[in-house]
């Protein structure tokens, strides 16, 4: 695979922005952490999107993203948390029982709330999801 960059004639990066690119495009890990910068106009950014109109990034317990995928016969599903800056992932069962999106996206959530029920603190969670089965049939 080939990945290229390309910029006007008249721009100019310095050396370690170059580097900092191209290691970035060399990677082996495909995932990526998101970035949240502490610059004023990224925290204007950050409060207009749709997390930011709902209070999720000033909100004193814990975010929850979640997500599932189907892709080759393979089920993953996965959760990020905001306010800690980590997540976890995993693989969902075997190629041969088949897959669906449905047990991916409920399998994310499971994730989210096992590892928000461990948690000692017992803050209030927001739980972000794309999927309308837990967040309509989930109760307390």
């Amino acid at each position: 695979m080939t990945t290229e960059v390309w910029m006007s004639t008249k721009g100019r990066i310095p050396e370690a922005t170059r580097i900092t690119i191209q290691e970035a495009i060399e990677a082996e890990n495909w995932k990526d952490t998101p970035s949240f910068g502490i610059e004023e106009l990224e925290n204007i950014q950050r409060r207009g999107t749709e997390a930011g109109l709902l209070g999720t990034y000033s909100f004193p317990g814990g975010v929850y993203a979640t997500d599932g995928s189907t892709d080759k016969d393979v089920m993953g599903a996965g959760f990020y948390r905001l306010d800690e800056n980590r997540g976890g992932c995993c693989q969902l069962g075997r190629g041969e029982e088949g897959n669906s999106s449905n047990r991916a996206e409920l399998g994310a959530a499971c994730l989210a709330l096992k590892d928000a029920k461990g948690r000692k603190d017992r803050k209030p969670m927001i739980f972000l999801s794309d999927y309308a089965c837990p967040l309509t049939s989930s109760q307390k």
